[in-house]
């Protein structure tokens, strides 16, 4: 089924709308990024160079692993890694 994109950004508004002042400044940090050069570059690549490697696979086997574990990183430490803050 193909995403409803209007709809979408519909939602989206509506959710942004909601947002107190210091929560939207950081979405619109997140939106920044996304909308950056190197996620412009990443959805413009072939699809090939998308497709998951094996070692790739066995990564993400090993991160879910760790997350069920309750290894994972915690919000607020990416949040400051990344200079935003809540």
């Amino acid at each position: 089924m193909k995403p409803d994109v209007k709809e979408d950004r519909r939602e989206a508004h509506e959710l942004l709308d909601k947002l107190s002042a210091e929560r939207l400044s950081v979405v619109k940090s997140l939106l920044e990024e996304l909308a950056g050069p190197v996620s412009h570059t990443l959805d413009s690549a072939p699809e090939e160079s998308k497709e998951l490697t094996p070692d790739m696979i066995d990564a993400l086997s090993r991160a879910r692993a760790s997350l069920t574990q309750g290894k994972g990183i915690a919000h607020e430490e990416v949040m400051r890694e990344f200079g935003l803050h809540e």
